[in-house]
């Protein structure tokens, strides 16, 4: 079984070109919209209720979705939890969120924004010309500002402590997790933060594989 989460403020169409290719049944966990001033564990907990107990498989979260599969993971330690374009704990945030969070920019910054600059969320987030950039554009005119402003305050105190054990799958050009000095189980050459769709089928190889193998 396949639990799967997206990224911040997407949904399962990022989920599009991996899903037909994954060796099981999948279950989308889509966001919930959060409580005033709701913290991260409580959050995941709502998550968390969609999937039983006793579950077993693969607890799999796309950037902001992996640090929520880890919280999560908490709850429902039969699922083992793999992080695409994500990081294991607090301590690999980039630099760059590093400085975003200790300057308190994204305070003043509304994150709506983007939706006026796609094309430099283009660049960012390596996201290719075409259906890629398309699909991209949808999103950001689709996200909600309550909900993406919570996400990233969460995202940058994040509290990872004794955090449980993740499988990372991360691209080699990814701009907003960029691979850093921490080791990462698998690294998909060429691949940016977008990756779940441009690199489906890589992604898709592994994370059968893993299905596959005894707990």
């Amino acid at each position: 079984m396949f639990y799967l989460i997206p990224g911040l403020g997407a949904d399962e169409r990022v989920f599009q070109r991996l899903q037909p290719l994954l060796h099981g049944a999948t279950c989308l966990l889509p966001w919930l919209t959060p409580e005033p001033e709701e913290t991260l564990p409580h959050y995941a907990s709502r998550m968390a209720a969609a999937i039983p107990v006793g579950a077993e498989g693969l607890l799999v979260g796309v950037s902001f979705g992996g640090v929520v599969a880890l919280e999560i993971s908490r709850l429902r330690p039969g699922l083992r939890t793999v992080l695409i374009s994500s990081i294991p704990d607090a301590d690999c945030l980039p630099p760059l969120l590093r400085l975003v969070r200790a300057t308190r920019v994204y305070r003043l910054v509304p994150p709506q924004l983007l939706k006026l600059f796609p094309r430099a969320g283009q660049w960012y987030f390596g996201v290719r010309n075409g259906a890629e950039y398309r699909l991209f554009r949808q999103i950001l005119r689709d996200m909600e500002p309550v909900y993406t402003r919570w996400a990233i305050h969460r995202l940058l105190h994040w509290d990872s402590t004794h955090v449980g054990r993740s499988i990372q799958i991360l691209g080699t050009r990814d701009r907003v997790f960029p691979p850093g000095p921490t080791p990462v189980e698998y690294l998909i050459p060429g691949g940016g933060h977008f990756m779940v769709l441009s690199h489906a089928e890589e992604i898709s190889r592994i994370l059968n594989n893993l299905v596959e193998e005894p707990q």
